[in-house]
């Protein structure tokens, strides 16, 4: 599932890529996986918290949290934002501003409600912005969320969505501006609702008490067939909900039931084509795969020429070219960056996890649920 919302937001970007010679064919592409490409952030979002909590370590400390989620998602981060400084001055012809340069190397972009400095240089790395904020209050939340009753849990997550619902209609009271020609929502109602790290902490923290509702037994209302059903379902409705709810609210309630219905699945030793070793890989590059994708898209397509875009059946041809160039560089990245990384520092050097008080574990009620989940969030990477 990882890769097929990574493959989501590759869909979505691609409309900005110039493939399309007829303008009524790209307007009728954007109308179809726009949508997709909403839901599949706000699924990562979901999922980090999901995971995190699944599969926290007893043994772990808040130090130790940390520094294995810093060097799982910052190395292959610096380096990508490295290349698109180069693509942007050397092919993009524009000048690098030194403050929005400095503002994402730390992680700071999504903060500033200006979108010319969030979406800068690497435009869908603002989504790990927003991920340094969830892994920086990971402890403190699971030590609260911990504490939650289980027969309660189902309450607590109702209230998560209600919250999540809430954000347009407070967007709403920020001062007024015109709206984005052809969106709908201001720039600032955008920046609040859709990009501005405490408000997409609410889709983690609903993530993150689904992971206790599953890990204590509570009963979910659907199963995996259930929920992709009422996904798929939203999905086609969405268009007709004011725009504010459209790109995040719709979605969550449907992937938060899918991505649980899913772990119980794995704990119940169902498998899927979803558990294939094909998609296991896909799903272990997804990570490199967002970070790269749009660079490719919009920088590497340039040299293709025929900037008016191509035929229909050409522009799918070329889509597919550039999807096959930024697998390789996810595969390169992944191969050469991550997995060395992740396997030589990411754990305590001889089994200890260092000073600090250890992350509470949420108690499991159901003897039959494993230690940990296999399936861990990619783009954004909560692995």
């Amino acid at each position: 599932m990882r890769f097929i919302s990574a493959g989501m937001v590759f869909l979505t970007h691609a409309i900005g890529a110039s493939l399309f010679a007829s303008a009524a064919f790209a307007g009728t592409y954007m109308s179809v996986v726009i949508q997709g490409g909403w839901a599949a952030v706000s699924y990562f979002f979901i999922l980090s918290g999901f995971v995190l909590t699944y599969a926290a370590r007893s043994s772990d400390t808040t130090a130790t949290f940390l520094r294995r989620r810093f060097l799982k998602i910052y190395p292959n981060y610096i380096i990508t934002l490295a290349a698109a400084l180069v693509l942007v001055s050397w092919v993009g012809k524009q000048a690098i501003d030194g403050g929005t340069a400095l503002l994402h190397a730390l992680l700071l972009q999504s903060y500033v409600p200006n979108l010319s400095v969030r979406t800068a240089f690497n435009s869908p790395a603002w989504s790990l912005s927003c991920e340094a904020l969830f892994y920086l209050c990971f402890p403190l939340l699971a030590r609260y969320i911990g504490r939650i009753r289980p027969e309660r849990l189902w309450g607590y997550a109702g209230l998560a969505v209600l919250a999540i619902f809430a954000v347009p209609l407070v967007a709403k009271l920020l001062p007024a501006q015109p709206p984005i020609p052809g969106f709908g929502m201001t720039e600032l109602e955008m920046w609040f609702v859709m990009q501005f790290p405490p408000v997409r902490m609410l889709e983690f923290v609903f993530g993150m008490i689904l992971a206790r509702i599953v890990m204590t037994g509570r009963r979910l209302p659907v199963g995996l067939g259930g929920a992709l059903a009422l996904g798929i379902v939203l999905y086609a409705v969405a268009p007709q909900f004011p725009i504010g709810f459209d790109v995040v609210a719709v979605s969550v309630v449907p992937l938060g039931l899918i991505i649980a219905a899913g772990a119980v699945g794995d704990a119940d030793r169902r498998t899927n084509w979803l558990g294939s070793k094909v998609m296991v890989w896909l799903g272990e590059v997804s990570y490199a795969f967002y970070m790269w994708h749009f660079l490719v898209l919009i920088y590497v397509r340039q040299w293709f020429g025929n900037m008016q875009g191509w035929s229909t059946p050409a522009a799918f041809g070329m889509m597919a070219v550039l999807a096959g160039i930024t697998l390789g560089l996810s595969w390169a990245l992944y191969s050469l960056v991550e997995r060395p990384i992740m396997r030589r520092f990411a754990s305590s050097r001889n089994g200890r996890t260092g000073p600090g008080v250890p992350l509470p574990m949420p108690p499991a009620s159901s003897p039959d649920l494993p230690e940990q989940v296999p399936v861990d969030p990619a783009p954004p990477a909560a692995r």
